[in-house]
């Protein structure tokens, strides 16, 4: 992620702490990538090993998130989706996807393996590409307030 807007990051949860989780660590990140067979994207990686779990626009999950954001694990989220869309025998590349966030209705945001960042909206049984990567998420989404 560029630096510029890690920095806004770092103002901004400084001044709202409640809205940042506890960094990850290596160890988490590992675990994770290995349960789920998936490698994280860098930029969500270098982004939930500075602020963990947190709410940047949108409630972007990790290992230990934000007092708003809830409890859900990246981990719980990828497994009921993926368990959720095999049942229904959809969206099979949720297999090789990260869950980070929803969108408020209960679809899953999700992380793709080419870096794209998509929402499966089982309503209408369509997957939407809502951004090129997680870092033009964040800046589609962040605005300092």
């Amino acid at each position: 992620m560029e630096q510029k807007l890690i920095k806004r990051l770092q103002i901004f949860f400084d001044r709202h702490p409640s809205l940042r989780g506890k960094p990850a660590d290596i160890e988490q990140i590992t675990a994770a990538e290995q349960e789920l067979n998936i490698k994280l994207d860098e930029d969500y990686k270098e982004f939930i090993k500075l602020f963990g779990g947190a709410y940047a626009g949108l409630a972007i999950h990790a290992f230990e998130n934000g007092e708003s954001i809830g409890k859900e694990t990246i981990i719980e989220l990828t497994r009921y989706a993926r368990k959720l869309f095999n049942d229904i025998k959809l969206f099979p590349e949720i297999n090789t996807s990260l869950v980070i966030a929803d969108d408020g209705s209960g679809n899953p945001i999700a992380i793709e393996a080419d870096g794209s960042v998509v929402l499966f909206d089982l309503d209408i049984e369509k997957k939407r590409v809502i951004a090129c990567s997680f870092e033009h998420l964040i800046e589609q989404n962040f605005e300092e307030w």
